[in-house]
């Protein structure tokens, strides 16, 4: 699985901004889509977003309009830029890589994932 590398989380006040990063260690044109999960104490995992290979993106309704997710090919980074954080959106942010396809392999299955970065938003 491919190595995936969060950072960027800390502690910020409500209404504040972080920009979290997630750096792999192969070339990202080779996933299906790159996506951003957060997990709060006692909740489930959700997705917060994602981004497609073809460059669509998806958003979970608790933050569309605040965060934004995007990507550099080049540098093999994903990014979740947050605005105007709520406490809410405390939580562990973890990168993730979902499927693959490179050459003639192909596996939509497949799922690689960071160790996560916290994201505490708090006065």
């Amino acid at each position: 699985q491919v190595q995936l590398v969060e950072s960027g989380g800390g502690l910020v006040q409500p209404g504040g901004s972080l920009r979290l990063s997630c750096a792999a260690a192969d070339n990202i044109n080779k996933f299906l889509a790159m996506d951003w999960f957060r997990q709060a104490p006692g909740k489930e995992r959700e997705l917060v977003a994602r981004i497609n290979r073809g460059g669509g993106t998806v958003y979970a309704d608790s933050v569309k309009g605040r965060f934004t997710i995007s990507r550099d090919n080049a540098k093999n980074t994903v990014y979740l830029q947050m605005n105007s954080l709520k406490p809410e959106d405390t939580a562990v942010y973890y990168c993730s890589a979902a499927g693959t396809q490179y050459g003639p392999q192909y596996d939509p299955t497949s799922r690689s994932w960071g160790q996560g970065t916290q994201v505490t938003v708090s006065s």
